[in-house]
């Protein structure tokens, strides 16, 4: 009879079970599929000579987390990679605005775009310098963050607060307009923003297109060596070295709550696993709630507020083994390990409300990745493991495109995708598609069938737009991992922070379990609050 059992081995549950571990509990994580990872995983399944990141790929927020550094997986193995330039948003009349690993190769080239561009990211970039890692250790707390919050809120005055404070809360659209006379600056703003389901003209996009381009220019973007496959398996390494079991294929169906008190899980086998202390779920909030808790234990309120959960968009994803390097007219692309493809800031708008709308873009804004320009382990030299995903429309009501498009994915209507943004990829790199020697189509239903908490491809287990996140993630007064039933915390991407592979959710939900139980958490210097 374990101390704590932990549903789901993403990297949240792994790293809320390594918390546990390091604190002397008895943990077992329960994960549904044949292997764990949820959403960090690689494999050949496209060329046996390629490998390649079924779902994420590149790791600003891991490589930033506090969280991360404190479980030092460095001692199991996990190296880091970088690609020469870290993103890259080419025109394609030939520019090219490239966030570069140093602050200074960056506003040399945004200086191309347009005079005083370049000081104005150096600018932005010495505010990061002085607020970055008090931003992090707040976001990476439970809420409320009384201290970091402390601390960030006196260099937040420092750095001219409420104006800056606005700026963050602008749509990025807008924060690119006031601050960069020239395309490149709102290129990488506005592209960075659109990593989440914030449209260029959305409150607070400006914020996460501004912290996802600094934690870029200061961390990188950074993959795991031999892919992303081998994040879980230094999670997996720890968590079994100090002696928590983990059991594949077991898919549990129910948690059983007596006395408003979570005490054990069921399984689809029909197990009953005990948990003596708590039990942890790394899963979405509506499966927690109603699949896994059952009404009948819940306020009448929560289920209310859960009708109103907003996911984030849907994905479509294709992965590529490329018998070249891809031929981007502008050359600077071929060097960064992210390419945003698109055309111009228009463009993203015009995706994004395509997809407000309920259609299917007819140009889908492509994120790219180029993993062996970032990893030169991924496929044979002289070659390229790639991949790319867009958004969709959660609920399809029309085609923007002449495919016909659905929302049913079938063959034909995966094939007419995977082509459509082939396409666009082609108008930007003539030549693209004559490199391909093997592709696969990840659609949205498929995303989801891999791993249930990408419910229909969404990637951050809702939205991250400002009505739902902090104290309204995932509904309204349930900022914390705690949950109306007794020893049971959510230890997902459904609750605070938020989507992205940080382990944040993972370490609040075990730091809550143990504090429930008298124990305060064993915390690096830099995580203690």
């Amino acid at each position: 009879m374990p101390d704590a059992v932990v549903i789901g081995a993403g990297p949240n549950g792994l790293v809320a079970a390594n918390v546990l571990a390091d604190a002397g509990w008895s943990v077992e994580v329960l994960e549904a599929q044949p292997e764990p990872g949820g959403a960090v995983r690689s494999d050949r399944g496209v060329h046996p000579d390629y490998v390649s990141d079924l779902f994420s790929a590149f790791y600003p927020l891991a490589a930033a987390s506090p969280v991360l550094a404190r479980l030092d997986l460095a001692a199991e193995g996990l190296r880091w990679s970088h690609a020469p330039s870290v993103l890259a948003h080419p025109l394609r009349d030939g520019r090219c605005a490239v966030l570069e690993r140093r602050v200074e190769g960056t506003s040399a080239g945004l200086a191309g775009f347009a005079a005083g561009d370049g000081d104005t990211w150096q600018d932005m970039y010495r505010v990061w310098s002085r607020i970055g890692p008090d931003l992090i250790q707040a976001l990476f707390t439970p809420f409320p963050p009384v201290r970091p919050g402390l601390r960030l809120a006196a260099k937040l005055r420092a750095a001219g607060g409420l104006r800056l404070a606005r700026k963050l809360a602008l749509p990025v659209r807008r924060l690119g307009e006031e601050e960069f006379a020239g395309e490149g600056g709102r290129l990488l703003l506005a592209g960075n923003a659109l990593h989440a389901d914030l449209a260029p003209e959305a409150a607070g996009s400006g914020g996460f297109g501004w912290l996802m381009s600094m934690l870029g220019q200061s961390h990188g973007f950074p993959v795991p060596v031999g892919g992303s496959g081998a994040l879980t398996a230094a999670l997996v390494s720890r968590l079994e070295r100090r002696g928590g079991v983990l059991r594949c294929g077991q898919r549990v169906t129910s948690i059983v709550v007596r006395g408003g008190t979570a005490v054990g899980v069921r399984t689809e086998g029909g197990e009953s696993v005990v948990a003596r202390r708590a039990v942890l779920a790394d899963t979405s909030a509506p499966a927690l709630y109603r699949d896994l808790v059952g009404e009948e234990h819940l306020p009448s309120r929560l289920l209310r507020d859960l009708e109103r959960f907003h996911w984030d968009f849907a994905t479509f994803k294709v992965d590529w083994a490329l018998t070249g390097p891809v031929p981007w007219t502008a050359p600077q692309a071929a060097r960064a390990g992210t390419v945003h493809v698109a055309d111009g800031v228009d463009g993203l708008t015009r995706f994004a409300s395509q997809i407000a709308m309920g259609q299917v873009p007819d140009r889908p804004f492509a994120l790219f990745g180029q993993m062996t320009t970032a990893d030169a382990s991924r496929s044979p030299a002289g070659t390229e493991s790639a991949w790319a995903y867009t958004h969709l429309p959660q609920h399809i009501t029309s085609d923007a495109g002449p495919d016909r498009i659905t929302g049913r994915w079938d063959a034909r209507e995966q094939e007419a995708m995977a082509d459509r943004v082939e396409a666009q990829v082609e108008r930007f790199a003539p030549g693209f598609r004559k490199l391909i020697a093997a592709r696969r189509i990840l659609a949205p239903t498929t995303l989801q069938a891999m791993n249930e908490n990408l419910h229909n491809g969404a990637i951050n287990n809702g939205t991250t737009a400002l009505h739902q996140q902090a104290i309204f993630r995932p509904t309204p007064g349930t900022g914390r991992p705690e949950t109306p039933v007794k020893n049971l915390y959510i230890a997902s991407a459904a609750a605070h922070p938020g989507g992205g592979v940080h382990g944040a959710p993972g370490a609040n939900a075990a730091r809550a379990a143990l504090r429930s139980h008298g124990l305060r958490p064993l915390l690096h210097r830099a995580q203690r609050i």
